[in-house]
């Protein structure tokens, strides 16, 4: 299963325990993130495609740190 999500501008694909490096979301260390910009969801094969995003569908992460460049 994978998700095709827009975060802050940008097309990320996204799967279960994955780590990103997105822009930061201003959140704090440990606070959990929703993103619900979701434009793609294909579950092993079903495919459902948004338009603009998938109604119903949302990624949520977790912050693990911030960093960088």
């Amino acid at each position: 299963m994978y998700a095709i999500v827009d975060i802050a501008g940008k097309q990320f694909k996204v799967t279960q325990d994955q780590y990103l490096y997105v822009p930061k979301q201003g959140e704090d260390v440990g606070a959990s993130v929703e993103f619900e910009n979701v434009l793609l969801v294909d579950n092993d094969g079903d495919v459902k495609v948004g338009t603009p995003i998938v109604s119903g569908a949302k990624v949520t992460a977790e912050v693990q740190e911030h960093v960088k460049g």
